[in-house]
């Protein structure tokens, strides 16, 4: 019952890929053997990476034919080396820059970027190291997810200080950084179980426009610096060009309203909760 549960979940997911403004979607990493349905998709293992150097003859291969790693930079919770959700990012560091001095050709992909010295490392590294940031870590700081399993998911959102380094990297970072959205279904599962993930992709680029003016009003960017160019760079633009994507021969407009978050969106025995349910939003139309 569980798995088609979560089946239902990808298939009210899907639906709403387009209306957060995205037309390509880059979803699994290649597999043996390939993951080529839903089921299997569902099936594959959530564990990580313990040791990066048992796959440094496949790094060299792809750094020769040009291949992309992507990776989720963050060590493993660890007490005795005290290693939590709040610093596995910045514990993960060192592992990424050697892999970076051995293989300096190699394009990695730092996927869901959440503290200043990650942006910094990245912003630090030739043009085919670049890093992705998410809608949900645009807008987030720690004390929004404690307690609330609609805004937790890892990487964690971290403090005031990680959350504008990441707004300053969207409007000074020249392409280093694109959005990622990472969504992941919050879905209320009968009517007693909640599974954590941020579930932004039906509002993905209007989230990012929210999170901006918020930093606006902070005061911790300048509103000059949101230029459409900007926009079009990091909402879609400098992804593209790094993954050597023709571009979209689609636009989206973004017009702000009187539109609202909706509260959930529901299938078969299961509700799924989008991040800031009820708040107001950006309205987006295909042109």
């Amino acid at each position: 019952m569980a798995r088609y549960q979560r089946l239902i979940c990808y298939l009210v997911v899907i639906p709403t890929i387009a209306a957060g403004g995205c037309d390509v979607v880059y979803v699994m990493p290649n597999t043996q053997p390939p993951i080529t349905t839903i089921e299997m998709a569902l099936g594959y293992s959530e564990d990580g990476v313990v040791s990066y150097k048992t796959f440094y003859p496949v790094f060299a291969a792809m750094e020769e034919i040009g291949l992309t790693l992507n990776i989720h930079g963050e060590a493993s919770s660890n007490c005795c080396d005290n290693i939590t959700v709040m610093n596995a990012e910045n514990a993960f560091l060192p592992t990424l820059k050697e892999l970076h001095q051995n293989f300096p050709k190699l394009k990695i992909v730092m996927e869901h970027v959440t503290t200043a010295e990650a942006c910094e490392w990245i912003k630090s590294c030739d043009a085919n190291v670049v890093g992705t940031i998410t809608a949900h870590h645009l807008s987030l700081v720690v004390d929004d997810w404690a307690g609330n399993v609609f805004n937790y998911c890892k990487p964690v959102a971290k403090l005031p200080l990680d959350r504008k380094a990441l707004l300053n990297a969207v409007v000074h970072g020249k392409g280093k950084y694109f959005l990622g959205t990472d969504s992941a279904r919050d879905s209320k599962i009968g009517t007693s179980q909640a599974s954590p993930g941020v579930f932004t992709q039906p509002y993905a680029c209007q989230y990012v426009l929210s999170a901006l003016e918020e930093a606006v009003e902070r005061g911790e960017i300048d509103e000059d610096l949101i230029t459409e160019d900007l926009l079009r760079g990091f909402l879609g633009g400098w992804g593209r060009q790094y993954y050597g994507i023709a571009p979209s021969s689609r636009h989206i407009l973004l017009t702000k309203g009187e539109e609202r978050v909706v509260e959930s969106f529901q299938g078969p025995g299961v509700e799924i909760v989008p991040f800031r349910k009820g708040a107001p939003i950006w309205s987006l139309d295909w042109q």
